[in-house]
């Protein structure tokens, strides 16, 4: 059975310093991509994946696909796996 859990996450488009970090329960996500054209979305699913260790294929934008404030989907994952390659809370 394909493991699949949920994020909710805060983008930063636009930031001088790319990262993750959380803030309250939603995981902050800072990228120096635009937010136009999906650009601040795409560099938030590559973020995700490398610090995941996973492919870009396995993460999607669940909600929020215009707004700072997104839901994202991540497969292949348990929640024990998903909260040790985040950072410490």
């Amino acid at each position: 059975m394909t493991q699949v859990q949920q994020l909710a996450i805060k983008v930063i488009p636009g930031a001088s310093k790319v990262g993750l970090e959380w803030y309250g329960e939603l995981l902050k996500v800072k990228v120096r991509s635009a937010p136009e054209k999906g650009k601040a979305n795409q560099a938030v699913i590559a973020l995700l994946a490398e610090t995941l260790k996973l492919a870009p294929s396995a993460i999607t934008v669940v909600s929020g696909h215009t707004t700072p404030l997104k839901k994202i989907s991540i497969t292949g994952l348990t929640q024990t796996e998903l909260t040790a390659a985040l950072p410490p809370r």
